[in-house]
């Protein structure tokens, strides 16, 4: 196991149910994947080793910030990467 194996962004998973929450039928992987690399580098990280953790230490207003900046960073993600698709 390298020592990166035991690291996490909590806004990865954030990011994901943005995603989720926003999805349309007609979304690919690809489109998906590109919303998700886009919206993750708008975002600050926020690196944690155990989940319990971070859950433990993450305020009730500090994680409904997070979820709120994760989801306008995914709405503006997806308007990025449809405005830059190629043909």
């Amino acid at each position: 196991m390298s020592l990166r194996d035991g690291i996490d962004n909590f806004y990865e998973r954030l990011v994901v149910d943005a995603i989720d929450a926003t999805r349309l039928d007609s979304d690919t992987t690809d489109f998906l994947t590109d919303v998700m690399c886009v919206a993750l580098n708008r975002l600050p990280t926020r690196y944690y080793r155990h989940s319990i953790d971070m859950m433990f230490y993450l305020g009730d207003d500090e994680l409904k910030g997070m979820k709120q900046k994760s989801l306008a960073a995914v709405k503006e993600a997806r308007d990025f990467v449809e405005s830059h698709q190629r043909n």
